[in-house]
């Protein structure tokens, strides 16, 4: 894929971070730090778009045909704990 140079302005906090992860040997170049922080900043905003494509519209559309379906904050935070215990048996039993 073809490069094309582009000239950006950052504060001097930021400068300092991109010329640290470089001078620590982590990346070659400053570009390099800014283009994986690009990549990085993609993923997220893909995987925002598809969380809310997949959960947050369905539950809303959900609750708006049935808001009897709402559940409570404890109700929430239950499930949520639910959840966080079957994700951490799995690390368990795969680790």
């Amino acid at each position: 894929m073809a490069s094309e140079r582009l000239t950006i302005t950052l504060t001097p906090e930021l400068l300092e971070f991109v010329r640290e992860r470089t001078a620590e040997g982590d990346y070659n170049s400053d570009s390099e730090v800014i283009r994986d922080g690009l990549r990085l900043l993609k993923e997220r905003d893909n995987a925002v778009r598809q969380w809310l494509t997949e959960k947050v519209v369905p539950g809303y559309l959900q609750y708006k045909a049935n808001p009897e379906s709402a559940m409570t904050r404890e109700q929430v935070e239950q499930q949520l704990d639910r959840d966080r215990r079957q994700r951490r048996a799995k690390k368990g039993a795969a680790g």
